[in-house]
């Protein structure tokens, strides 16, 4: 299962990179300035704030585990069928506007039941570290997609970029029917317990409580890390899809190269993305999510203004390398914060907190960034960026830690002792 969630994760992951890799051909397509190719974005993170909030709660109400399965397959397929629909259907502007409506719902429907999902089948001692596994298919993406689209730009039209989505989407489908099933999830439940480790839930396929969307999202609110990890990750995600979006047009007006190199080096993070997931992942188990977010959000930083010094192609490799161990790393961290805090409304809180920051920072972002390096260059965009990683940190200040995932034991369920007591003298 976190095998399928990695992959489903580098779906998404390519995904998202596609508008940004080709966006300056769509430009000279369809003759757009940069803040018109920004709203383009901007449509697309309308769909995914209405997807994630609409999958997220839906797969609450439908049930934990396998059957949470069966929304993400829902949300999958759509990608695979709006994918397939811009592949053939892009010959317009207008239909290109909007084939971006499902692909939106989809991406933004997709993570916060993929993350839900991977916590369903995992014990809650380890969750930090296997919800920063499953999202390393999102710089492996980053990389992969970078390669495979300069090469589709050297030989093909652009357009046939977005036909990676459903080749990599109906092996995702396939593999999650043939093992995200009751039986294989009551085996996983059998071994944490014997293994002395704490069930995400008491039953296999639990059912939700909630009889109706309200109630799932009252639930996540309920928890006060909720709304305190979607303000800190509007920031983080403000910075990253600044970045992100024009990176390929920045490579190619500071560093000289062309449109398919630009594309290639845009996703070289992806390299060293994946350690960063994992090690950040995994040290919140130890240190707290809370202080893991802080340390993160300086990190990011530093990383944001070091982009300001890539004047070259060896430049590029190197900045980008040392931004991709800190890029997607806060994401994981909030998300296992958000699970620990409000575990019955996991995929109502991974939908509110994706819907709002992602579908409210991609509204905003995009057509703000290209009105700034238009009109103040790109200094003023990149120090504005790492300002809002710094703000990122004042929300976390009021986070109220959990007891899973800073190194203390956890209340195990059925858990047989391992040490017989000691005789007592006289």
């Amino acid at each position: 299962m976190l095998s399928i969630t990695t992959l489903a994760v580098l779906m998404i992951s390519i995904d998202g990179q596609i508008l940004p890799a080709v966006l300056p051909s769509i430009k000279f397509a369809y003759g757009l300035s940069n803040v018109q190719a920004g709203f383009i974005n901007t449509i697309f993170a309308f769909a995914s704030m209405i997807g994630a909030v609409g999958f997220g709660v839906a797969s609450d109400l439908i049930g934990s585990g396998y059957r949470r399965g069966y929304t993400w397959i829902v949300a999958y397929a759509l990608a695979v069928i709006g994918g397939l629909l811009t592949a053939l259907m892009s010959g317009s502007l207008v239909w290109f506007q909007l084939l971006r409506i499902p692909m939106g719902m989809s991406r933004g429907g997709a993570e916060p039941v993929n993350v839900a999902l991977v916590s369903d089948w995992w014990q809650k001692e380890n969750r930090g570290f296997a919800v920063g596994v499953h999202h390393t298919g999102f710089p492996i993406g980053q990389f992969l997609s970078g390669v495979l689209i300069a090469g589709i730009l050297r030989y093909g039209q652009w357009t046939d970029a977005f036909a990676l989505i459903p080749l990599i989407g109906v092996v995702v489908i396939v593999a999650q029917l043939v093992v995200g099933t009751r039986r294989n999830q009551e085996k996983a439940f059998e071994w944490m317990r014997a293994n002395g480790l704490t069930t995400p839930t008491g039953v296999v396929g639990e059912r939700g409580n909630f009889q109706r969307p309200a109630g799932a999202i009252k639930a996540a609110f309920r928890q006060r890390n909720t709304g305190l990890a979607i303000a800190s990750i509007f920031l983080f995600l403000v910075a990253e899809l600044g970045i992100v979006l024009f990176m390929t047009s920045y490579l190619i007006e500071v560093a000289h190269m062309t449109v398919s190199a630009a594309a290639l080096v845009s996703g070289v993070s992806g390299l060293t993305g994946w350690i960063g997931q994992v090690v950040w992942g995994t040290l919140s188990d130890l240190l707290g999510r809370k202080r893991t977010l802080i340390v993160l959000a300086i990190c990011c930083a530093i990383s944001t203004l070091m982009l300001l010094r890539i004047d070259s192609v060896a430049s590029a490799w190197t900045v980008l390398l040392v931004w991709g161990l800190f890029r997607n790393a806060p994401f994981p961290v909030a998300y296992a914060m958000v699970i620990d805090s409000a575990e019955q409304a996991a995929g109502a809180g991974m939908g509110l907190m994706i819907g709002i920051a992602f579908g409210v920072a991609g509204m905003i972002v995009s057509p703000l960034s290209g009105y700034i390096i238009g009109h103040a260059g790109w200094t003023m965009h990149y120090s504005g960026l790492a300002a809002m990683c710094l703000l990122a940190i004042v929300p976390l200040l009021l986070v109220r830690e959990s007891k899973i995932g800073h190194g203390e034991t956890a209340q195990r369920q059925n858990r047989p002792s391992s040490i017989a007591p000691m005789p007592r003298e006289g």
